[in-house]
């Protein structure tokens, strides 16, 4: 019943306004946009079914931010932040929150960091001290920042257990050369024993202001509420400087094969190259052109061929990873290991065959219905709406993305997707990434 709840206030708005598919326009439910003194960009919207408020705010601070020899930083200062300020320490904070009944927590990723307030309506003021308090008065207590260190590479040895992990960690260790996205977002065995306390306040200080941030808050708010209590409290967070020498990313270039050996029944493999960034002109091009090759699920091309058609695999994907600079672009799957070369033989020949002839009427209206149909799925919780507005702020995309979104799609054309996978495909020259009995598998 509270999912149908949110659902009213948020999805069916969109869905009742769904007419033909080559006239859609999906709105967004009312957003305020305003920036602070101190150059914080603030987005709320008033969403009242339940009595609840959440509030993001991302950081301009993920791991791209990491110095070299310090790989994890970030991460660990994301983290941070719930370990202790000036009056209080981790197990006070936990406390606090256990009496609200809300949720507090920090997430580190590759281009930013977020931190996340969940509260009841009533208790809103305790929540909003709180947040502020972690946000602004960070202590990185030295006992509990080695405690997290330690629990972080706890997390790296376990990974090593996971193939899929392995084969992800070694893709994008020999897909990037050098750059910011070269390293996992924790860091690594190397780097993080060399990170103390004094590295994390060192990149806070650096990095958490106001004027590398962005505030989205949606629930049971009103505006002026929002004038009264959230504004006044921003507004005293000291804005920064910070002057960063450009950075990119240098891709390897294809062909190349890396082959794990482990005793393992299946293989883990990943193929895949050099992609794109989110404000790549043809992002929806590439959007429809994946979905269509591996990005569909079971409509999917390589799901039909390598699993439908050969029982090849439970599951093969493929997708891009945008970011500020640009990612990867990754053909997955698992196998038993006599089966490796085949499959991958065939994962290239899916690459190639788009490149080779336009895709179908079919093909291409049923990757338009889904990619438009399925867009206000990522605004049917209040965590997600905040989530959405977060990032259509960050990557500069304007709050009217949602009536744009459904036209863009719509607009690309058989012809684009052929150009796209043409221009963008690399099945000749990937990294190819393997771990399997090798034995087994022989891979060339």
């Amino acid at each position: 019943m509270i999912r149908l709840l949110r659902f009213s206030a948020v999805v069916v708005f969109f869905l009742l306004s769904f007419g033909s598919m080559g006239e859609t326009l999906l709105a967004m439910p009312p957003v305020q946009r305003m920036t602070l003194s101190n150059q914080m960009v603030l987005l709320t919207s008033e969403e009242r079914s339940l009595p609840f408020v959440t509030l993001q705010l991302l950081i301009d601070a993920g791991s791209r931010r990491d110095s070299a020899g310090e790989e994890g930083a970030a991460y660990l200062t994301a983290k941070g932040l719930l370990l202790g300020t000036a009056k209080r320490g981790e197990k006070a904070i936990n406390e606090e929150l256990d009496f609200m009944g809300a949720s507090l927590n920090s997430s580190p990723g590759r281009d930013y960091a977020t931190l996340n307030l969940r509260v009841l309506k009533k208790d809103l003021e305790k929540g909003l001290d709180l947040f502020m308090e972690v946000l602004t008065h960070p202590t990185f207590p030295q006992e509990e920042v080695k405690r997290e260190v330690q629990k972080t590479l706890a997390a790296i040895q376990a990974a090593e257990d996971q193939p899929e992990d392995v084969a992800e960690k070694a893709f994008q260790e020999n897909l990037f050369l050098s750059g910011p996205y070269r390293h996992p977002i924790e860091g690594t065995k190397k780097s993080l024993p060399l990170i103390t306390r004094e590295t994390l306040d060192r990149l806070y200080k650096k990095y958490y202001h106001p004027n590398h941030s962005i505030l989205a808050v949606v629930g049971d708010i009103t505006q002026e509420e929002v004038k009264t209590k959230l504004v006044p409290r921003f507004e005293k967070w000291p804005k920064g400087k910070t002057s960063d020498a450009p950075v990119q990313n240098v891709f390897a270039k294809g062909p190349k094969t890396v082959k794990i050996d482990r005793m393992l029944t299946q293989a883990s493999i990943i193929l895949g190259h050099a992609g794109v960034s989110r404000e790549n002109p043809d992002y929806y091009a590439l959007t429809v052109m994946n979905y269509i090759l591996g990005g569909g699920g079971f409509s999917s091309r390589l799901m039909e061929e390598v699993r439908n058609k050969r029982g090849l695999a439970y599951s093969v994907y493929s997708f891009f990873e945008p970011g500020k600079l640009p990612g990867s672009f990754q053909v997955g799957l698992q196998t038993k290991n006599v089966s490796a070369r085949e499959a991958i033989s065939l994962a290239r020949e899916e690459m190639k065959r788009i490149q080779k002839e336009p895709v179908s009427e079919k093909e291409i209206e049923g990757a338009r219905r889904y990619l438009i149909g399925s867009f206000p799925m990522r605004m049917d919780t209040q965590g997600k709406l905040v989530n959405f507005l977060l990032q259509v702020e960050y990557y500069g995309l304007g709050l009217d993305y949602p009536g744009k979104y459904s036209r863009l799609i719509q607009s690309v054309t058989r012809e684009e997707v052929l150009r796209v996978a043409r221009k963008y495909l690399q099945p000749e020259n990937c990294i190819l990434v393997v771990v399997a009995n090798q034995k087994m598998a022989d891979i060339e």
